[in-house]
């Protein structure tokens, strides 16, 4: 367990738990953490919040699937179907209803928001109860699977990358241009450079989902096992953009992250375990906030804005050529831990 910072974040000073065996990455983000903590820190916002669950139903034509397709998006339902969702939790409740028609296969992308739970059994549960109400209104309708794969959990998906799941983070911060060169050891210049480069037209070349980012997944995974999050949730979690420019006419950096699709909660599951309620306890997020969803909210905030500090110091390791020498010296050890 690793433990970087002082990070300053919306005005907060945090220092953020990190459990990884590369011990180069602890020691990069710290660096990146600084750059930025001494410009002035990371602000962030949540754009969106609702985890989703899509079921995949079918009827007997194409014409059919049609009908009940439009009778769940027609706004004259939109109380009868929040109402049956509603009744089935405390703290969640139905944001939106999307549905896709794959034939006479029809996929129905429910949006829960989950307060500090992460919220798949919550929206598990209220998808079940909407699930029975329209086997009432449509008996014709085959219930296939609680879970169509159109959620989407824990596979890569465009969905995820457009629609968002869970928490929608962005964040931004400006990096002066003397820390830049001093604590960085590039330019403002070489750093647009190399992101335009690498994490926008690499990953495009690569056909990538999600992945315009440095190692975004570096962060989410080290954080979300510190943290008692479900690891296998990174694959979407991770999904980001980076973005840099020049700022103060080239004489500053402005970088942001936008990442959204992170799944993270206060509540239940492994943050219930004793290190990470720990950890959580450090951040200042563990259980429940006086207002439903602040604390997992903070948590995914302060994800983004870790990820932030990470891309920037591996953007400029590997804009300076550093990248090799960094990790021969942090993640090589002389002790033989074979030996008792």
């Amino acid at each position: 367990l690793g433990v970087v910072g002082p990070l300053h974040i919306d005005g907060e000073v945090l220092h953020v738990p990190m459990a990884t065996t590369e011990g180069t990455m602890v020691a990069s983000t710290n660096r990146g953490c600084k750059a930025i903590s001494l410009s002035g820190g990371v602000v962030t916002n949540l754009v969106a919040d609702g985890i989703t669950r899509a079921p995949c139903v079918q009827l007997p034509s194409v014409r059919e699937a049609a009908i009940v397709k439009n009778w769940l998006e027609d706004p004259m339902n939109t109380v009868r179907i929040s109402e049956a969702f509603n009744s089935t939790t405390r703290y969640g409740r139905l944001v939106s209803v999307k549905t896709v028609i794959a034939g006479r296969l029809l996929y129905i992308r429910f949006k829960c928001f989950s307060g500090d739970a992460m919220g798949m059994n919550m929206i598990s549960k209220g998808t079940d109860c909407v699930l029975d109400m329209l086997s009432q209104e449509f008996p014709n309708m085959e219930v296939i699977s609680l879970s169509g794969n159109f959620c989407t959990d824990k596979k890569p998906a465009a969905v995820n990358w457009i629609e968002g799941r869970g928490k929608s983070v962005s964040a931004e911060a400006i990096v002066k241009g003397d820390l830049v060169k001093k604590v960085l050891k590039t330019s403002v210049a070489s750093l647009v450079d190399i992101n335009y480069k690498k994490n926008l037209v690499g990953s495009a070349m690569a056909g990538s989902i999600g992945g315009y980012n440095a190692h975004a997944a570096n962060v989410v995974s080290a954080v979300f096992l510190a943290t008692g999050q479900d690891p296998a949730q990174v694959v979407e979690s991770a999904n980001c953009i980076t973005l840099l420019e020049e700022f103060n006419g080239g004489t500053d950096l402005r970088i942001m992250v936008t990442m959204p699709s992170i799944e993270v909660g206060t509540i239940g599951g492994g943050t219930m375990l004793g290190p990470q309620g720990a950890n959580l306890e450090m951040l200042g997020c563990r259980g429940t906030g006086s207002v439903p969803g602040e604390h997992s909210a903070k948590l995914a905030k302060v994800i983004a804005g870790t990820v932030m500090c990470a891309e920037l110091s591996l953007l400029s390791a590997l804009s300076a050529g550093h990248l090799v020498q960094a990790h021969m010296k942090h993640n090589r050890s002389s002790a033989n831990l074979s030996k008792n």
